[in-house]
């Protein structure tokens, strides 16, 4: 039982893994390079490592992961204050706990101490110590301690939705403040334009990207080559990326050095000019070596590589290297 249940751990954080990678790829293409072992091993090691991290999280960790290592609680617990909504164990009702179905002679709260609340919760917290760091506010322990006040015959509500001012409020007989009072108020309504204003800009910023990137990295041997003529030639390897779903008509020019020149390592020295154009596929990068010819000057200079698109003008973008040349 327990080889199979690690199993299952491990067939559940495959999977993951598995789906991350298929975000930053062509699905079916990656999922049958995997299969017949073509992929890049980029792509095994990522499938490796969150297989091995949602296995200790999820299946030895659990819990202690929430309690020890979760950012959310703590940010949470700033956040709050005694008008916020959380999950709440109304111990004004509750107390003291009568051990069982069977009442006491003495006066009982209705919490009849079953545990039902800290067997279905996650965090394995007792929710009725008062608000924890370790709680998600899954509100499974509502759940169950709505079951339990159904069987025992008492109103449901013991653990609930509530804030600190709502159950001092029904503690002293008065009714708890209207939702929207609890909803609608300052600190709600700042932390609503936050992150109003946080997602908005992120919407902006996605939308005005140009979904052209370009990358270059100069050779680094040799870093120079004299040809026949005496003019220096320099090698770079450029990556040009597209980020449409359709192949895009692209020129890439130099810029920096007067009367220099490039070509595709796939073409003749001699078409060489200071532009050239490729036809990016969708959703891909084009990853090609660029030789550049310039004559004599300086040892190290610096160059420009300038990457637009031919149906938008807004959909452009820069690399800068330099171009080495023998020392005089």
């Amino acid at each position: 039982m327990a080889k199979r249940k690690h199993g299952l751990w491990l067939l559940v954080g495959l999977l993951t893994g598995g789906a991350w990678i298929f975000y930053f790829a062509d699905a079916p293409v990656l999922a049958q390079q995997l299969w017949t072992g073509q992929a890049a091993s980029i792509a095994y090691a990522t499938i490796a490592v969150l297989t091995a991290t949602t296995y200790a999280f999820g299946g030895l960790m659990r819990e202690q992961v929430c309690i020890y290592m979760c950012p959310w609680p703590r940010i949470q617990s700033a956040m709050l204050d005694e008008r916020s909504l959380i999950v709440t164990y109304k111990d004004w009702r509750g107390e003291p706990r009568s051990h069982g179905t069977k009442r006491a002679e003495a006066p009982a709260g209705d919490c009849i101490d079953c545990k039902a609340c800290v067997q279905v919760c996650p965090a394995g917290i007792d929710i009725r110590d008062g608000a924890q760091l370790a709680c998600i506010t899954c509100a499974l322990c509502i759940d169950a301690c709505d079951e339990v006040m159904a069987k025992v015959g008492r109103p449901r509500g013991l653990i609930d939705y509530a804030t600190l001012e709502d159950c001092k409020a029904e503690a002293a007989g008065a009714d708890p403040l209207p939702l929207m009072r609890t909803l609608l108020r300052p600190r709600t309504l700042v932390y609503v334009g936050v992150w109003a204003a946080v997602g908005l800009a992120m919407m902006f910023a996605l939308g005005e990207r140009t979904r052209l990137d370009l990358s270059v990295a100069h050779d680094r041997n040799p870093l120079w080559v004299r040809l026949s003529d005496g003019a220096i030639r320099n090698a770079y390897t450029v990556k040009l990326r597209n980020m449409e779903s359709r192949p895009r008509l692209v020129s890439l020019e130099i810029a920096g050095i007067g009367g220099a020149a490039m070509w595709d390592s796939a073409e003749d020295g001699a078409t060489a000019s200071s532009r050239l154009h490729f036809i990016i596929p969708p959703d891909s990068v084009d990853e090609r070596r660029i030789y550049v010819r310039a004559g004599d000057g300086a040892a190290q200079q610096p160059i420009s590589f300038r990457l637009s698109a031919s149906d938008d003008a807004k959909a452009r973008d820069e690399a800068d290297s330099h171009f080495e040349r023998p020392e005089n």
